[in-house]
């Protein structure tokens, strides 16, 4: 192809391009154009009677100030705990906390005590491993032996052998 053809394809690809792109646009565009005159010739005036939006403080007075007077007042689990002095709520909350490290040291002591006994069953393995490689490599280390023992009868008959004519 030459560079000719090939801009005049760019500028064909360009139009299309923007005629898809521009098109639907300016197509509804006129067409809302057209309809928007029908429609104010067909279409009256609307005429509300709303009446205006109530403020906070009539929908609930109490909430605009953030005080509710009656809260708790009938709710008597509610009204007990209200009336209940500060140093009796400490005191609760203390032996709430007292209650909850109780139980955190329980499970504590639990863990504990199975770490230790997986910790115990851990080293009686480790110990029979050990004992069991300890007893292979003397085992080994008795093999090695008889066996430059007998490289070394083997030798001395090989010599004796060849001394006596054998090849």
């Amino acid at each position: 192809m030459s560079g000719r053809s090939v801009r005049c394809a760019l500028v064909i690809l360009a139009v299309i391009s923007s005629l898809c792109l521009c098109g639907p646009l300016l197509y509804f565009k006129v067409k809302k154009g057209f309809k928007s005159k029908e429609v104010s010739a067909s279409c009256a005036p609307c005429i509300c009677h709303c009446s205006p939006p109530q403020s906070l403080s009539h929908i609930a007075p109490g909430l605009a100030h953030l005080t509710v007077k009656d809260c708790g007042k009938h709710d008597p689990d509610l009204k007990e705990e209200m009336e209940k002095h500060y140093v009796d709520l400490l005191s609760e909350e203390l032996r709430l906390h007292d209650a909850v490290g109780k139980e955190q040291s329980q499970h504590m002591n639990i863990t504990l005590r199975e770490a230790r006994r997986s910790a115990s069953e851990y080293r009686k393995e480790a110990e029979k491993c050990n004992v069991a490689t300890e007893t292979c490599e003397g085992a080994r280390e008795r093999a090695a032996l008889l066996l430059t023992r007998e490289k070394k009868i083997t030798a001395l008959w090989e010599r004796r052998a060849k001394l006596l004519g054998w090849e």
